[in-house]
């Protein structure tokens, strides 16, 4: 009997964007053979300009693959967030988050879409590793021996012995179901600018109709305030003059100095994720594993967190033992609590601040009191914010 031929590719990563790219570039410097799929054309940068909300943990990562530096020397690409003002409307409660408290040069930043994934895509350019661009991927299927990733534009599938699927679009992974949740809400942003500077503070405003938040960003605020469609749709269309007036209701007392908006746009709002992050020779990393609602901007930062593990199990695993179950078991251990907090958080916070039940703002009030009052607890409720749970 003839021995099962070695697949050409050792991993085979589904999606170029943040986490995609990230994962690869934490394995340039191996010996493996890595190829990236991505649908975007070899002549496309990122898709559309927006604001992201990255943790100091996540500039981390982004350090070690080395493009971090190449997106602050970027102007205006990174705003730093110095500290984080938490409260509830209707209902008494503060919290305040430091960098200083933590001795860190920031909580986190609000960076630009479009100069990370330029910098990642120069990365990648600058490596070794095999990039296919116009390379949409339809399904991925395992065997014993290898992974197939199925294209819809090429006639044979690419084997390798891990496929490791980064691109919550649409790829149809065996072995993997999604889950998903329709919040009936919509996300308005845009960027609206106060009469004073913001100082690197950022507010984080829980409602009864859901958050909403204020992030430091060049000159101005990066808004994103969660509403009903109906409501949304009216903000969307409201004068400027009668939009400022409902941000200065929402906000206040906390922030209220509001003068202009610009750019007002809208999202409906959604949780999915999948019922695990392995299968058969494959694994879902970011989007693909978990896309969450933006309150507290959890859903990048979790992203980076799977792709630099993943690629550390990677490193320290035998060639031959890529993509098989005791590697992928490790890695799954190895994400569970902190993938777990990240979905539970996002939804708990929705669930429980989201709330117009009156006899739930005396403990919320009370909670967002004592984590402001009790040092450890506030720190390390940041510090699992910043860098996930273990």
């Amino acid at each position: 009997m003839s021995a099962t031929p070695h697949p050409p590719h050792d991993v085979v990563v589904v999606g170029a964007g943040p986490v995609g790219a990230t994962f690869a570039l934490a394995l340039r410097d191996s010996d493996l053979a890595v190829t990236v799929l991505d649908a975007r054309s070899a002549a496309t940068s990122a898709r559309g300009e927006r604001s992201l909300g990255l943790s100091h943990g996540a500039r981390l990562v982004l350090e070690r693959v080395g493009v971090w530096g190449d997106v602050a020397r970027v102007a205006d690409a990174v705003t730093a967030i110095q500290r984080i003002d938490v409260s509830q409307a209707e209902g008494f409660g503060l919290a305040s988050l430091s960098a200083r408290e933590h001795s860190l040069p920031a909580l986190g930043y609000v960076v630009s879409y479009r100069a990370l994934q330029d910098a990642l895509d120069r990365a990648l350019a600058r490596s070794a590793i095999d990039v296919r661009y116009d390379a949409r991927v339809t399904s991925v299927r395992g065997t014993r021996a290898y992974a197939a990733a199925m294209s819809a534009t090429a006639q044979d599938a690419l084997l390798s012995r891990l496929v490791v699927v980064a691109d919550g679009g649409g790829t149809a992974v065996e072995g993997i179901t999604r889950h998903r949740r329709d919040y009936a809400q919509c996300a308005l942003t845009a960027k609206v600018w106060c009469r004073t500077a913001h100082d690197g503070v950022a507010y984080e405003r829980f409602t009864a109709a859901g958050p909403a938040a204020l992030l430091p960003e060049q000159d101005h605020y990066g808004l994103v305030w969660t509403e009903t469609p109906e409501r949304v749709r009216s903000l969307l269309d409201a004068p400027d003059v009668e939009f400022i007036a409902a941000l200065k209701a929402r906000f206040a007392p906390r922030r209220t100095d509001f003068v202009a908006v610009r750019d007002r746009k809208s999202f409906p709002l959604s949780m999915e994720f999948a019922s695990t992050v392995t299968a058969t020779r494959c694994a879902v990393i970011g989007n693909a594993a978990q896309a969450l609602h933006p309150v507290a901007a959890q859903g990048l930062n979790l992203g980076l967190r799977d792709a630099y593990t993943l690629a550390r199990c990677l490193l320290d695993t035998p060639r031959s033992a890529i993509g098989t179950p005791d590697m992928l078991a490790r890695y799954a251990r190895s994400r569970r609590l902190d993938r777990a907090a990240g979905i539970a958080f996002t939804h708990g916070v929705l669930s429980i601040f989201g709330s117009d039940a009156a006899w739930l703002r005396w403990p919320r009030g009370v909670a967002l009191a004592a984590l402001d009052a009790v040092a450890p607890a506030r720190r390390a409720f940041t510090r699992s914010m910043l860098f996930g749970l273990r």
